[in-house]
């Protein structure tokens, strides 16, 4: 299936700056980038919304309904670098065992019984 049809929006795509066929990204990969972007989107219409309301006069039930938005968005932040921490580990373990079943591993000595 050609991965135009999926995406509505190919000429916004975050990977189409660099063009779709030589940029060997994976469709997993591909996946991410628009989750990406469309968060992008959904940030800049939450701080359209923001800018409108924070215009006006704010009125006890908007500082309350901020408040928890702030909460909110803190939370999935922490949560958001959390799992790209856990990524960068795992691919870091990854790349570890790898040197060390070739041999390149500088931390285990074979003398050792």
């Amino acid at each position: 299936m050609d991965d135009d049809t999926i995406r509505p929006e190919p000429a916004n795509s975050l990977l189409n700056l660099t063009g779709a066929s030589s940029s060997g990204v994976t469709p997993l990969e591909q996946e991410v980038l628009d989750e990406y972007e469309r968060l992008l989107r959904n940030m800049n219409q939450l701080s359209s919304t923001l800018s409108t309301l924070s215009s006006g006069p704010v009125t006890l039930e908007i500082a309350e309904g901020l408040r928890l938005l702030e909460r909110k968005v803190a939370s999935v932040y922490t949560l958001m670098k959390a799992s790209v921490y856990s990524i960068v580990l795992q691919q870091g373990q990854i790349d570890g065992e790898g040197e060390s079943e070739n041999g390149t591993d500088t931390g285990s000595r074979g003398d050792e019984v």
